[in-house]
């Protein structure tokens, strides 16, 4: 079962129906005790950084999700929910985040279209992480104003360009994050979710 945590900010639907049509049980939940007996969980997310915080902690699935990753489970985040994974972010002011991954989100600063949306194409930087087993580089959908800048290069598995290099999938240990929405990113979008999902299937005990 892949718990789908709702802390009231995200796509939870549409991630929810990506889940069930390859193939596992979804459940949107934000009991604690549902999140932590999950073979997987995921944290969408869409709104503001500080927002996105402040319900985790008023509802204290910001402990939840850190005890989850601690278990040793596959966790993924999704747009805001990668970000949330980071230290710090500057959206509205200093924001302290989950502090799963070192690092702090920035908004995108230039002289270029802000957000950052629509097509563009990953690049596998280790190519030995497992949620890129067996698939080719190829193009997701990103829609976003912030990006995030790990403080170890370990922790970066994708970037993609947009007038400078951008992270676009983040992962250390069991901790995972897609800047992107996989369930929106057509077939190499799918194809990520789905190796994420294997891996929560390969940790059930056995």
């Amino acid at each position: 079962m892949i718990a789908i945590i709702d802390y009231g900010m995200g796509n939870l639907h549409s991630v929810s129906k990506a889940v069930e049509r390859l193939g596992y049980e979804a459940v949107l939940t934000s009991d604690p005790q549902t999140i932590l007996e999950a073979d997987g969980a995921i944290l969408p997310g869409v709104g503001a950084f500080g927002d996105a915080m402040d319900n985790l902690r008023q509802t204290k699935l910001d402990d939840v999700v850190k005890f989850y990753a601690a278990s040793g489970k596959p966790l993924l985040g999704i747009c805001l929910g990668m970000q949330l994974l980071f230290s710090e972010s500057e959206e509205h002011g200093a924001n302290d985040g989950l502090n799963l991954l070192p690092g702090k989100v920035i908004r995108f600063k230039g002289d270029f279209k802000v957000p950052h949306m629509g097509w563009n194409k990953l690049s596998f930087l280790q190519e030995q992480s497992p949620l890129f087993n067996g698939l080719t580089e190829g193009h997701v959908y990103f829609v976003h104003s912030f990006h995030a800048k790990p403080e170890q290069s370990s922790d970066l598995l994708a970037t993609t360009d947009y007038n400078q290099q951008v992270t676009a999938i983040v992962g250390r240990s069991n901790v995972y994050g897609m800047q992107f929405h996989p369930e929106k990113s057509g077939e190499l979008g799918m194809q990520l979710l789905g190796k994420f999902l294997e891996l929560a299937k390969s940790k059930q005990p056995q």
